[in-house]
């Protein structure tokens, strides 16, 4: 399916579709959001705060792939750097601007690891998200939209240490 607009459900085949985005910012008021995915990012455990925070019910969750609350705002480039690093057994943390089912926005800080089984395969992936601070906000909303085009998919900053310097130093 190429219409980034819908996603189906694996497990139930429901299409849901993806609001347009709305500028309105839902601020997200703390706790941690938590999902689980397999190895191909399919949403496989979502707790309460997650679900409570996109707007999306735990059936519509449980199944889809994970980019069903992915803001276009986003480059693409971070995601890819993002696949990349998690991949190869490593963390990856980031500031991601996410989109609820109403199409508004929020922002958070996600850290994401590999799950690995007893012969150190990967079998799944979790994320854990906390609040975004505003001038991190600011910083990774003008650099996104400084490298938000299709060119920028493979720029270094999005891969290997380089975000995560970006990230503790701006440079």
């Amino acid at each position: 399916m190429n219409n980034p607009l819908i996603i189906e459900n694996t497990i139930t085949g429901e299409k849901i579709f993806k609001s347009q985005p709305v500028d309105e910012e839902v601020i997200f008021d703390g706790g941690v959001m938590i999902t689980e995915t397999d190895t191909r990012g399919i949403i496989t455990y979502a707790n309460r705060k997650f679900r409570e925070m996109t707007g999306f019910s735990k059936e519509e969750l449980i199944g889809s792939p994970h980019s069903i609350n992915r803001h276009p705002d986003m480059p693409k480039g971070a995601f890819r750097g993002m696949w990349k690093i998690i991949s190869s057994k490593k963390k990856w943390r980031g500031y991601v601007k996410n989109m609820r089912k109403d199409g508004k926005f929020y922002w958070v800080l996600v850290y994401i690891q590999p799950k690995l089984d007893e012969n150190d395969k990967i079998v799944g992936f979790i994320a854990g998200r906390k609040i975004a601070y505003p001038e991190s906000i600011e910083e990774a909303s003008a650099l996104y939209a400084k490298l938000h085009g299709d060119e920028h998919i493979d720029d270094k900053i999005f891969t290997d240490d380089s975000y995560d310097s970006y990230l503790k130093t701006g440079k």
